[in-house]
């Protein structure tokens, strides 16, 4: 065989190879664990179905390409051990041993875990023996019985199932409490213990730290406040722009949580790149000359639509939440002023070293917000591209609506804007910063 003849034997093998591997392993992409958690007098019932091929640790015995149900009762035990070890539930952070434990396998046409009597009750029955499950495509029912202290204590969950495949793995809880109403949540093992029914000070704190932690490491709400201050001199100048930027977030932040924000898939990538836009034109306005009066009313503009990108970070978390709906939401808004005024906390005496130091004056202005504005100008760039690989919505009646009511928070915001204007006697802050640049 020539060289050329073995070159294309040896790709097409890995082609093959490549494609086999793909095939056999597709489904293990994107795992799903469901589950319930039943609080009943004096016990908590912990029902769940979990793919069969996650229990690596399980050999199960086999006739041919399928389980042999008969045979299975040894490794049914270690697969509901295997479950004590990757999920615990706490109570009031205690964590619970299982009184009972019970498993068998399931079929994947089996439908019995859409409702909690449909999905508990056949875990405790023998499988019919004329079950036929191929290895691999079948899932493990499991019923674990916790004896708790009260049935009003809070109760955490959390998964240690396999982290190799991170939030690939998802574990769907539904939990029904024995007095209110039932919630329903998604975790991973990235999650850590997380509370079906959290107080409200825990909520409070928890919904602080992630605020905190959304502002960190949102790295373009970061560059948008650099750029707001960058030009700026004195406190009542950085006052007057920052709670702008905050009452503005705030107001389509709350909006969004109770479902006053556009859908549809065009929304998230419309605001993703208007985000990045916003930084590029202040930028751009610092390099060309700022008024404050004017870097005001924009401010309060782009706040709006930093608030829809704050509010993506808290949705899926408000599943959390549990009955503290306003709780959370206040908690969270706290948790990004505070991150903010830690970053300007760093941000502000950083800007002052440079600008005393390394770029001095008018030209450190310049240079600094032409490296931040260039930095946005590729986000908005690929944001853009993803805009528009999104279909647009169609106008309708309840479009209509929908801007109604923004138009309206719109004009409201506008009087918060002229109220701190007044409060902070802007006028007399842009003749002092325009003798300052001069």
């Amino acid at each position: 065989m020539s060289a050329q003849g073995l070159r294309a034997t040896l790709a097409a093998a890995l082609v093959a190879l490549f494609a086999s591997f793909t095939s056999a392993h597709e489904f293990k992409l994107e795992a799903l664990m469901n589950s319930f958690v039943k609080i009943d007098g004096g016990e908590a019932h912990f029902v769940i179905r979990v793919p069969i091929y996650l229990f690596k640790s399980v050999r199960f015995p086999v006739k041919g390409v399928e389980i042999d149900a008969a045979k299975s009762g040894d490794a049914l035990e270690r697969a509901a051990a295997a479950l004590q070890r990757d999920v615990t539930i706490f109570e009031d952070g205690r964590p619970l041993t299982a009184a009972t434990a019970v498993a068998r396998p399931a079929l994947p046409s089996d439908r019995s875990f859409e409702r909690y009597v449909e999905a508990v009750h056949p875990v405790a029955e023998p499988l019919p023996a004329d079950t036929r499950i191929v290895i691999d495509q079948g899932y493990v029912d499991a019923h674990l019985t916790y004896a708790i202290r009260s049935p009003d204590s809070v109760f955490t969950v959390k998964t240690t199932a396999g982290p190799e495949l991170g939030d690939y793995l998802k574990m769907a809880i539904r939990y029904l409490p024995l007095n209110g109403d039932a919630r329903a949540m998604v975790i991973t093992s990235q999650s850590g213990p997380m509370a079906l029914n959290p107080s409200r000070f825990g909520t409070m704190i928890g919904f602080i730290k992630l605020g905190v932690a959304h502002i960190l490491t949102g790295f373009d709400h970061l560059l948008f406040l650099l750029c707001l201050v960058i030009p700026l001199r004195g406190l009542r100048q950085i006052l007057a722009i920052v709670t702008t930027f905050t009452v503005a977030h705030s107001i389509t932040l709350i909006g969004s949580a109770f479902g006053i924000a556009p859908t549809g898939a065009w929304f998230p990538p419309f605001v993703e790149m208007m985000i990045a836009l916003s930084i590029v034109y202040m930028g751009l306005e610092n390099i060309i000359g700022v008024d404050l009066r004017r870097r005001l009313v924009l401010t309060g503009m782009f706040g709006l639509v930093h608030g829809f990108g704050f509010s993506y970070g808290l949705q899926e978390q408000l599943q959390f939440a549990g009955s503290h709906l306003l709780v959370s939401l206040f908690s969270f808004n706290v948790g990004i002023e505070v991150g903010q005024i830690l970053v300007l906390c760093a941000m502000i005496p950083a800007l002052a070293l440079v600008r005393r130091y390394v770029l001095v004056g008018r030209l450190g202005t310049i240079i600094l917000s032409a490296i931040v504005a260039h930095t946005a100008w590729h986000w908005m760039s690929e944001r853009w591209d993803a805009l528009t690989k999104v279909p647009w919505p169609s106008p309708d009646w309840d479009a209509v609506v929908m801007a109604a009511r923004w138009i309206a928070l719109l004009l409201i915001a506008g009087g918060v804007v002229s109220y701190v204007a007044r409060q902070l006697r802007l006028g007399e802050i842009n003749e002092h910063a325009a003798g300052a640049d001069d």
